[in-house]
């Protein structure tokens, strides 16, 4: 059974920065996309950003140039660092990862985080 941990989140004033950190354990033969979305109170959960298994990023226009997406294959972990937070990214945050599985890697399950609470006020 794969499971995701996340930690970092916290309450933080506007302008500051904090870093989230997602790791996945379990047996796993390797872990494609992997990503991070917000859900506020009473709002869909939306894609923050996104990272491939080649590097390769994506970002919402809200957080383009004040957030950061990264991973580490060896640890199956995926980051996120925050800087220039704004009340607005107030959220619980989720990662999500695209999980192979078996001794091929022929099975492929998308799994979830339980969600951190990041909040930014003064």
């Amino acid at each position: 059974q794969v499971q995701l941990v996340e930690s970092g989140g916290g309450l933080v004033q506007p302008g500051g920065s904090l870093r989230l950190s997602c790791a996945a354990s379990g047996t796993i033969f390797s872990i494609d996309g992997m990503g991070w979305y917000r859900q506020a109170p009473g709002k869909q959960r939306d894609l923050v950003a996104s990272i491939t298994s080649g590097g390769s990023t994506n970002y919402a226009g809200s957080v383009k140039g004040r957030f950061t997406i990264s991973r580490d294959n060896a640890k199956n972990t995926v980051y996120l660092q925050m800087d220039s937070l704004k009340p607005e990214d107030t959220a619980v945050y989720y990662c999500n990862m695209v999980v192979r599985m078996g001794a091929k890697g022929e099975y492929e399950n998308v799994k979830w985080g339980q969600g951190t609470q990041v909040t930014v006020s003064s």
